[in-house]
């Protein structure tokens, strides 16, 4: 059992930046693949960044060269760092762990509660 706490959210202006953090507890968090999802208010909830188990990292067009996902397995953290935001990237944002690696929400069993992010125009 693997449990997930994000935190980093926050209020920002329009082109500024934030880092979300995931802590995890649990077992062999080194082994999971690890994702950041979002949902804004009346969406779906949408993956926007991965990172696989050997540190191959993946990410949607839409922030792709804005967004970096990263790890550090000694830690248990995952991290999403966040530049040149847009109103656009307003949501909460969560992190998920699973076994195998894939784009689909529904793969991964284990999600943190989430953190808000709000970009100001």
């Amino acid at each position: 059992q693997v449990q997930l706490v994000e935190s980093g959210g926050g209020l920002v202006q329009a082109g500024g930046s934030l880092r979300l953090s995931c802590t995890a507890s649990g077992p062999a968090f080194g082994n999971y693949a690890m994702v950041w999802a979002r949902q804004a208010p009346g969406k779906g909830r949408e993956l926007v960044a991965g990172i696989r188990d050997d540190d191959n990292t993946f990410y949607v067009d839409i922030v792709k060269g804005r967004f970096t996902i990263s790890r550090d397995n000694a830690k248990n953290m995952g991290y999403l760092r966040m530049n040149n935001l847009k109103a656009e990237d307003t949501a909460v944002y969560y992190c998920a762990v699973g076994q195998r690696y894939s784009f689909s929400a529904s793969d991964y069993p284990y999600w943190g509660q989430g953190t808000q992010v709000t970009v100001s125009s």
